[in-house]
């Protein structure tokens, strides 16, 4: 009787596709070699070599899972001048709030280089009978990276802030320089910006807290700004 024969070896999976380059147009532009960089390493490469937006042409996606809490938060700032940060429901809506801080472009956008950011307000509680919302409150001390770094301080929107806020309305998410140039004193009047979705935690009437989300949701935040009243 012969033998009975070895089992076969049972089947392998399939190799699995190639991975696709991402989809979103910041990381399109540093893919290379099949490698999918992280969405914030092309950020701070985006925003270190700020492209120039010829066309005002849609700029990424919503993050998935888009919360009713996420937030459209941009920096902008004419070059070596000081960093305008402006809060938005959404592209397509009046700024929330306009804060200048006393920092200027150059030096957030070569941190922005290194890596992690942290931008912290703070403020004074005021007495009962004078209760401010957290984000209405006038005047701030800013805190960059740990260190004490001058004031933020809340402003009316100027005619530059809406024709700005206006012609960055098509872009959801991205980083560079305006085509237009400002008549603005002291200036090159080039504008350079950087715009991303927040997600905007509120932990107590007197804390919030924006975290930089990335275009598909999957990695932390690379840009934190906190705002404290104590």
């Amino acid at each position: 009787m012969p033998p009975p024969s070895s089992p076969s070896n049972p089947p392998q999976p399939p190799p699995l596709p190639p991975s696709r380059p991402p989809t979103n147009g910041m990381a399109r532009s540093s893919y290379k070699k099949g490698k999918q960089p992280k969405v914030f390493r092309v950020v701070r490469s985006v925003f270190r070599s700020f492209p120039i937006v010829k066309h005002a042409l849609p700029v990424g996606r919503l993050p998935d899972g888009h919360r009713a809490n996420c937030v459209t938060g941009t920096l902008y700032g004419f070059r070596e001048g000081r960093v305008t940060l402006a809060i938005q429901e959404n592209p397509k809506t009046l700024p929330i709030v306009i804060l200048e801080l006393e920092l200027t472009t150059d030096v957030l956008q070569y941190e922005m280089s290194l890596g992690m950011v942290r931008i912290a307000l703070e403020c004074e509680k005021h007495l009962d009978k004078d209760k401010v919302k957290l984000l209405e409150e006038p005047s701030w001390t800013m805190f960059f990276n740990g260190k004490k770094g001058g004031l933020g301080v809340k402003r009316d929107a100027t005619k530059n802030d809406l024709h700005i806020i206006e012609l960055l309305r098509p872009v959801l998410m991205g980083a560079g320089v305006l085509p237009e140039k400002f008549d603005v004193e002291g200036t090159d009047g080039e504008v350079t910006y950087m715009r991303a979705h927040f997600d905007r935690v509120v932990g107590s009437k007197d804390s919030e807290t924006l975290y930089m989300l990335s275009p598909d949701g999957n990695h932390g935040p690379e840009l934190s700004i906190f705002f404290v009243r104590i």
